[in-house]
């Protein structure tokens, strides 16, 4: 099996672009906010057993991901100071031991962009930051500090591209042949 961990600061697409590298590749989506809604409903975001959990349900998915016979998972992540240090050892060690791989992808987008991308309705579904003003005030206070993430294998600017053009990179770069039933190989940018 193969773990696509596409992480980046919020509005940067994690979320849209994986729902277009899942269509490409027919991977399952794992969006990190299946957890963090299912635990808010009875935690308060950052409390201890919130945090706990989220990464011990995180955790177990990947390992069970891994036992089963799913080519591939994609997972979105946010850095953040929440999540604990350990945490993205702990996902390497799960995917090592069952000698399955993993690949880390970084989404960035300009700042400009991002605040203007914050407000989205879009956003609101599931429960994502959407107040410009407070995420100034965590970026300002480095809540989304990245620095402790391994060296992702391919950085896309969303600027940049579309949310399927970015996809169609990130599938060429991992060499994720897609299943008969999507989009042919041929529409994949060159490696």
């Amino acid at each position: 099996m193969k773990l696509v961990f596409i992480y980046g600061l919020p509005a940067t697409g994690k979320l849209t672009v994986a729902k277009e590298l899942a269509s490409i590749t027919g991977y399952k989506l794992f969006h990190n906010h299946l957890v963090v809604d299912l635990l808010l409903s009875l935690f308060e975001f950052g409390s201890p057993p919130f945090v706990q959990l989220r990464e011990e349900i995180w955790l177990s998915v990947f390992d069970q991901a891994c036992k089963s016979d799913l080519p591939g998972l994609i997972f979105t992540f946010a850095p953040e100071k929440t999540v604990r240090p350990q945490f993205i050892g702990d996902v390497m060690n799960v995917i090592d031991h069952a000698q399955a791989e993993l690949d880390f992808i970084e989404l960035v987008c300009p700042l400009p962009e991002l605040k203007t991308r914050m407000e989205s309705p879009s956003r609101l579904q599931y429960g994502k930051l959407a107040s410009r003003s407070l995420f100034e005030q965590l970026h300002a206070e480095g809540t989304f500090d990245s620095t402790h993430m391994p060296k992702p294998r391919l950085t896309l600017d969303t600027s940049l591209h579309t949310p399927l053009e970015a996809a169609q990179h990130i599938a060429a770069e991992l060499g994720i042949v897609p299943p008969s039933n999507s989009a042919p190989a041929d529409k994949l940018p060159p490696k």
